[in-house]
């Protein structure tokens, strides 16, 4: 499994995420033809080796002529929409200005759709977000990990004034992410970055156990007097050598309950990290028909999806126990077919033989888009992966 780890010694933005994917190996020109496809006047990215307190990182600017534009998330999709990036690319791209919308509503009082982007909606914002997005998606990897991060102390002005660091949309947007205490006085975490760490992380600690394969420093654009402004990703090979792993498996029946609601509760479970949730049809006592709702999940999941089922179905109790599941090793792959490109997963059986199981949304899209039995696009998939 390729595995990412992003040392955010001096904190995270947009731009910094950029170089240091770049540095990484994402090939600069595909990001840079990316660009040139959002429909933007005179926007370009250039890269230079700089040094920072030292040592050498790799800086990506974004140059443009001036601009007044504040744009609403309307706009931002639409440009990313008409752009030429891939459906994966594009899909990474709004779901990190998604993030960014939800804590400026949150932060402001408004909605997603009327909130107005100011500084995270200026085309150089814009670009490192994409640009990010196109970046990471060529680097092809599958999990990952980051540290602790700093934002810094003191404040800054946006277009709302002085506040406090972290800025609000940046606190908002690291909620439940840890943080490291740092006692330089600048903004080292943006908004902008911390919605790619939100987006992107899905564990935050200290370097998981890998082979390094390359290693990308992006370089920030201020110079810090204590240390080195630059993010490191570390880009390297995590053997999965167990199939076996022990997760919880939460029961209860259920007798008096909708079906919808049931339905509901699963999506919420779905949501707050269930591996797995299921209704099965019982025979309860007095001959009553009944509902045995199942979850399985990792143990530090297990006491949120309790509440969740405790709240949304009123049960008087939960069952617990631990148990082991095998599951087969499983990466990212994208397939190019007839139908355009078809996201899915590569999975190794243990004979050492692979198969290829198409993600059923993209398959879902493409169908609709081309007017094509859903059958159709599984089937072009699958036989693309099996002419590789």
């Amino acid at each position: 499994m390729k595995v990412g780890y992003l040392d955010c010694q001096s904190g995270i933005s947009g731009d910094m995420f950029l170089a240091a994917c770049v540095d990484a190996g994402a090939d600069f020109e595909t990001v840079k033809s990316g660009i040139d496809s959002l429909g933007t006047n005179n926007c370009r990215l250039e890269k230079k080796d700089v040094t920072k307190f030292g040592f050498r990182a790799l800086k990506v600017d974004v140059l443009h002529d001036p601009e007044h534009a504040h744009r609403h998330l309307h706009h931002i999709v639409k440009m990313i929409d008409e752009s030429t990036i891939t459906p994966r690319q594009k899909d990474l791209a709004k779901q990190i200005f998604g993030k960014l919308a939800e804590s400026e509503a949150k932060v402001h009082g408004s909605t997603i759709e009327k909130v107005h982007f100011h500084e995270v909606g200026a085309i150089d914002s814009i670009a490192d977000i994409v640009g990010g997005a196109i970046a990471w998606d060529l680097l092809g990897i599958e999990k990952l990990v980051c540290s602790p991060i700093p934002t810094g102390k003191g404040q800054i002005k946006i277009a709302h004034g002085n506040v406090s660091i972290p800025a609000p949309a940046t606190a908002e947007l690291l909620k439940g992410i840890p943080l490291a205490q740092c006692d330089i006085e600048s903004e080292l975490t943006t908004p902008t970055g911390a919605a790619i760490a939100a987006t992107l992380a899905s564990e935050f600690g200290a370097i998981p156990s890998l082979k390094i394969e390359t290693i990308g420093i992006g370089a920030g654009t201020k110079d810090l007097e204590e240390q080195g402004n630059v993010l490191r990703l570390i880009v390297g090979e995590q053997e999965v050598r167990k199939m076996q792993e022990q997760v919880e498996l939460l029961e209860t029946n259920l007798d008096d309950v909708p079906g919808e609601t049931v339905g509901y509760c699963i999506d919420q479970l779905f949501e707050k990290g269930a591996l797995d949730a299921y209704s099965t049809s019982i025979q309860m006592k007095k001959n009553r028909p009944g509902i045995l709702l199942s979850v399985l999940c990792r143990g530090e999941h297990a006491d949120a999806l309790k509440q969740i089922i405790f709240r949304e179905t009123e049960t008087l109790g939960i069952r617990q126990q631990s148990i082991q599941r095998s599951v087969l090793p499983r990466k990212a792959s994208v397939v190019t077919t007839e139908f355009g490109e078809i996201t899915g997963k590569v999975i190794s059986l243990p004979n050492g033989t692979k198969s290829f199981s198409p993600e059923h949304d993209r398959c879902a899209l493409a169908a609709n888009q081309h007017g094509v039995p859903l059958h159709c696009v599984y089937q072009a998939a699958k036989s693309a992966f099996g002419n590789k």
